[in-house]
């Protein structure tokens, strides 16, 4: 048994329901299953109570895995914008978000997140919590609005920051992986960011805003 089955072995037998209602959505509709994995799930809901964030941006809903995981974590006010492509991911990650109680604390917006984001920063929005799992070739555009619309001390994570190994092989050259590769490195060295780099699953990256 490696670390990471070991690790989810310990929460075995804890049913959330929520979740696994999400998990058989996207079975049932034969979407990508590529939420995030379990224990990072865990982790965002520790990271964004911890935080104390009240206003967090997701980029990438799919079908409301990582949105349940981030809503678990808000305090009483606290809310949720949701950055998807598709508009039926959307309103299905809308459905389970309902059913797990969140319904009224997120806000879907459909479309191309560039526009998405570029129309939040002329609303004057701002964040505190941002959380990147979508297009993998836009994470340094992602990255650069994070840094505009975070607030000082936001907290930026970043999923599949080792797209399953070609991180780290240097025959892979594709536009996602160097894409992938610049946001890794400046997730590193940007100095208006202190940050890790977590390998375990797809890689996470998680970084705090200087300020």
């Amino acid at each position: 048994m490696d670390a990471e089955r070991y690790t989810e072995a310990l929460y075995e037998g804890k049913e959330d329901a929520a979740l696994r209602r999400v998990l058989d959505s996207i079975k049932e509709r034969n979407m990508p299953d590529i939420s995030v994995k379990p224990g990072y799930g865990r982790l965002l809901t520790l990271l964004v109570a911890a935080s104390g964030a009240k206003d967090v941006l997701e980029i990438g809903a799919l079908a409301g895995y990582s949105g349940i995981c981030l809503a678990r974590g808000l305090p009483p006010g606290g809310s949720l914008v949701s950055l998807e492509l598709k508009a039926e991911y959307a309103e299905l990650a809308h459905a389970n978000l309902t059913a797990a109680g969140f319904g009224d604390r997120v806000t879907y917006r459909v479309g191309e997140a560039l526009p998405q984001l570029e129309a939040l920063a002329a609303e004057g929005r701002a964040f505190d919590f941002f959380f990147i799992d979508a297009d993998k070739g836009n994470y340094p555009n992602y990255l650069d609005w994070a840094l505009r619309l975070g607030r000082p001390g936001a907290i930026i994570i970043g999923d599949n920051t080792l797209m399953k190994g070609r991180i780290v092989e240097e025959a892979s050259t594709s536009p996602s992986v160097r894409a992938m590769r610049a946001f890794n490195e400046r997730i590193a060295h940007d100095p208006r960011l202190t940050s890790v780099m977590l390998p375990a699953y797809d890689g996470l990256a998680i970084a705090r805003i200087v300020g």
